[in-house]
């Protein structure tokens, strides 16, 4: 037990500093073996693609850049491509004041930074995205997507400013325009209070006509990370990357726990809905042979984690019982390890991860 429970915390050190995860781009002229590798086959160029998200309806995927110059990106998920998607050349802008009035204008479109992402359908072809941002500010930028063209179109609408610019991880919307974030680490408190399993941050909501986000009391966790909404809007489902588990919450405020996974054989990450009705979350193993231990210290260095590879684990959880089971594995790989989440389109499962220059995919059709 006592090396499970070091392998737990060893684990979270990945989390705890994956919004400040960068990488340097790929020299010109370097070629990039991208190569398939087992299951998985690659779509090689997006750096960081932190989290997936599908636009309603479409073969479109889009991905955050968790990392200094990097673009928004749009994945065609049928041919296999990419392209930069925002802020590109001439970033859209065209403010919602009524809703976002509050907001202080579009982001530095210079040193945007792009975290955790979330989407809601709309009408004729439209959708809402929300956004993590980082870079010159910490907020909830809101994106209006157009797909209704050829390709999709984003337009920048509004966002909502963060409590004491502390950074959020994860956004989730509900059909009336309200959003739940997650901060991770509150001001002032540091990793190491996390790796002891000490309530570190929570769960924050802006409604409409609110100010800005207020706590959600009764969602003080170590390190919340992703969250999403039920379809009714009445429970919302929180990954605790410090806790090891994805736990359903009544959407009140004060709220309460209604149900817990229970600790995971992995660190949960991102939460996005499935096709089937199902939760989706993947992470990275806890225990790994070849990696070793990682020093429970704030000292150690975030190469030390991103430079080992680890095995990961893709995983469905039924949101009414909170039990899951594994939709996909995949061993150590040094050319895509940190892995953040997955979003199906189809018969194709998608994988982002913090730290790398490629999207995994795989098929999730049963082998012949």
């Amino acid at each position: 037990m006592r090396n499970l429970l070091r392998g737990l915390k060893n684990a979270t050190l990945l989390w705890l500093v994956a919004p400040m995860a960068v990488s340097s781009p790929v020299p010109a002229g370097t070629e990039v073996d991208c190569s398939a590798a087992g299951d998985y086959r690659f779509v090689c160029g997006p750096r960081n693609a932190e989290d997936l998200v599908r636009v309603p309806g479409t073969k479109w995927i889009i991905a955050s850049g968790l990392a200094s110059d990097t673009p928004i990106y749009l994945i065609d998920s049928q041919d296999k491509t990419w392209q930069p998607l925002y802020p590109g050349d001439a970033p859209r802008a065209a403010q919602d004041m009524e809703t976002f009035g509050a907001c202080p204008g579009a982001p530095n479109p210079k040193a945007f930074i792009s975290h955790g992402l979330n989407v809601r359908a709309g009408a004729d072809g439209h959708s809402t995205l929300y956004v993590v941002g980082h870079g010159t500010r910490e907020a909830i930028e809101v994106f209006d997507v157009d797909a209704s063209g050829a390709e999709p179109v984003l337009t920048w609408t509004g966002c909502v400013l963060t409590p004491d610019g502390m950074q959020a991880n994860s956004v989730a919307s509900t059909a009336d325009g309200a959003l739940l974030a997650t901060i991770p680490l509150h001001t002032g408190i540091d990793i190491g209070e996390a790796l002891a399993g000490n309530n570190t941050g929570g769960v924050y909501a802006w409604s409409p006509g609110d100010a800005g986000f207020k706590l959600v009391k009764g969602t003080e966790l170590p390190y919340a990370n992703g969250i999403e909404v039920s379809a009714d809007g009445k429970e919302f489902y929180v990954a605790s990357s410090g806790l090891f588990t994805v736990g359903a919450y009544a959407n009140t405020n004060p709220t309460r726990r209604l149900r817990s996974s229970g600790p995971l054989a992995f660190v949960p990450d991102n939460l996005h809905w499935g096709d089937n009705g199902e939760l989706l979350t993947a992470g990275l193993h806890l225990e790994s042979a070849d990696c070793g231990d990682v020093p429970l210290t704030t000292e150690f260095k975030l190469q030390s984690i991103t430079s080992c590879a680890r095995p990961f684990t893709v995983w469905a959880i039924n949101p009414k019982t909170l039990k899951g089971k594994a939709v996909a594995e995949g061993p150590a790989n040094p050319k895509f390890s940190n892995i953040t989440g997955a979003v199906p389109v189809g018969d194709t499962l998608w994988i982002g991860t913090f730290e790398g220059d490629r999207v995994a995919w795989r098929s999730l059709k049963p082998a012949e």
